[in-house]
């Protein structure tokens, strides 16, 4: 831990939070969130730890937000401790169940310190927010750490490069913070313009243009309908691309598209989503029904026997955790119905069109208060040794990494 850095982040805090005349907001969150997993024969982690697989995140956040005048300044502060048989293993891109963010290595500002650490756990603390905020009349600046959300995805994201939730991701109460500034512009006949420049900081530690994004995204309301263009920089490669939201009867059809123009080789790599979902009443209870139809320009068609052998642009695209999905055409249909004021069930299945695994997630939460959330839930794999959903090849069909059957339990508490 770096107690010099430390306590400069404390007193920009402190220092906001004595400014006069202003509304002091704070809350504070709790969570814990457990994982229990039934490894197939054919996995990797089993072979070498057996099965059964417990995992489990602990979760602190304190919440404060400063504003005066036109000014606001927000800062969240993390203490999160993770660990079980998993900690130490790499799962199959997709099975995200939690994103606790605990590394900064990447980031412009290193804003997480290490308390404590093994074979089978870390507790760390960090600031996931830290910016500073102006509001004008027609104008806003948003500078530090804070988390911006591009897109229309429901459960693919593509238009969304800045730290996306993974699709089977449950806990999406807080996107990680990246380290940015944004410039939005308000103009009269209700459109608006949004700089977006995110700074990060490359393998040895330097900030460079080469791992840093800078975009321009333009929205404008036609009618009912909402439209969306963008073009910019995302590390070395041009991005373009744009959304469209259009009401249709009770429902909302929403696409994105994604034009990628990769600096190493010149190629052009779409992706993109079509998806369209509606509320309704069902025997009188509140439900809600979706589906999305995702293609992924970077997957493949084919899994190859080792992940080693995937395109260089989609590997880099998993370790950034801007891609999730290893091949090229997905399907998700889902829902929620409430059965009581107080019990909701939410249902998703995802498809993979081309080896045609797939995996089912279903919720049921427990909201007794405004203040508390009980969720369990299970993640089912459908498929074979070697499919994606099933079981990514590691050294062929025989040992694989990921295809686990998950039951999972998160209490959020809010004070």
């Amino acid at each position: 831990m770096n107690p010099v850095r430390f306590f400069g982040c404390l007193c920009t805090v402190a220092t906001a939070l004595a400014m006069p005349a202003g509304a002091l907001e704070m809350d504070v969150r709790a969570k814990f969130f457990g994982v229990g997993a039934a490894l197939p024969e054919h996995s990797l982690q089993r072979e070498l730890e057996g099965t059964p697989a417990y995992d489990y995140t602990a979760d602190l956040r304190l919440m404060f937000n400063q504003s005066v005048d036109r000014l606001s300044l927000t800062a969240h502060y993390n203490a999160i401790l993770n660990g079980g048989d998993s900690f130490a293993f790499v799962t199959s891109p997709g099975a995200t169940l939690d994103q606790s963010s605990t590394d900064d290595r990447f980031r412009l500002m290193d804003l997480t310190w290490e308390l404590s650490s093994g074979d089978r756990h870390q507790l760390v603390h960090r600031f996931d927010r830290l910016a500073l905020q102006y509001r004008g009349a027609t104008w806003g600046v948003t500078v530090g750490r804070e988390a911006v959300s591009w897109g229309s995805g429901l459960v693919f994201q593509p238009m969304d490069l800045f730290s996306p939730f993974a699709p089977t991701t449950v806990d999406r109460d807080f996107k990680a913070g990246d380290d940015l500034l944004i410039v939005d512009k308000l103009f009269d006949d209700g459109s608006d313009l949004q700089f977006l420049g995110v700074a990060r900081r490359d393998l040895d530690g330097n900030a460079t243009a080469d791992v840093s994004s800078a975009a321009l995204k333009w929205r404008k309301f036609i009618g009912a309908s909402e439209m969306e263009l963008f073009g910019g920089r995302h590390y070395r490669d041009q991005v373009y691309g744009g959304a469209l939201r259009i009401p249709i009867g009770g429902a909302l059809l929403r696409t994105d598209l994604v034009a990628t123009r990769l600096e190493e080789d010149d190629d052009w790599i779409v992706s993109g989503i079509l998806n369209l979902d509606y509320s309704f009443d069902l025997a009188g209870r509140s439900s809600y029904a979706f589906v999305e139809y995702y293609h992924n320009g970077f997957g493949v068609s084919e899994l190859p026997p080792n992940p080693v052998l995937l395109p260089e642009a989609l590997t880099v695209r998993l370790l950034r955790g801007e891609v999730f999905n290893l091949m090229r055409d997905y399907v998700a249909l889902g829902g929620t119905l409430q059965w009581h004021p107080l019990w909701t069930q939410a249902l998703t299945l995802i498809s993979n069109l081309n080896d045609g695994s797939s995996i089912l997630q279903t919720t049921l939460s427990y909201v007794p208060s405004d203040h508390a959330t009980l969720e369990a839930g299970v993640t089912v794999p459908i498929g074979r040794a070697g499919e994606e959903f099933a079981g990514v090849p590691v050294a062929g069909d025989a040992l694989t990494t990921g295809g686990a059957l998950q039951g999972y339990l998160r209490w959020v508490y809010y004070f």
